[in-house]
């Protein structure tokens, strides 16, 4: 596995509880999505100098949310592949909120996805990050 194969060098994003982002979702009534959208893209946005970034990233979830369900998988799906890694998400993990995040069970199937594949890329970076930081300093 090589790290760091093609710029991935910028800050980590932080991990967030699967368990915990669904049930801000249910409680604020989904305006949690928009703060987790932003955060979301931003850090991959900061890790990888490559995709729509926070501000961009929310006006396209407001706005055309449809094509964020395939943005995010897709900007995370590079970042891993940037990282000489194989992929646990693609664009195609979209589809899960297609026709809409109406259909509860499929939409937390997403989240989970999406979530779970960025908790073990920053956790494993961090991991590496942590070994490596005594040899380089």
């Amino acid at each position: 596995m090589s790290t760091n194969a093609s710029g991935n060098t910028g800050p980590l994003g932080h991990p967030r509880g699967i368990g915990f982002g669904i049930l801000l979702f249910i409680v604020t009534l989904g305006f949690y999505s928009y703060y987790w959208v932003y955060k979301t893209q931003e850090e991959t946005k900061q890790h990888t100098g490559d995709g729509l970034g926070g501000v961009l990233g929310l006006v396209v979830w407001i706005i055309i949310g449809a094509v964020s369900a395939f943005v995010i998988p897709s900007e995370i799906g590079r970042m891993y592949q940037r990282d000489g890694q194989h992929s646990p998400v693609t664009g195609w993990t979209g589809l899960w909120l297609f026709p809409g995040a109406i259909l509860v069970i499929p939409a937390i199937v997403w989240f989970v996805k999406i979530q779970g594949s960025l908790n073990t890329y920053w956790g494993a970076k961090a991991s590496s990050g942590a070994a490596a930081a005594p040899a380089d300093a």
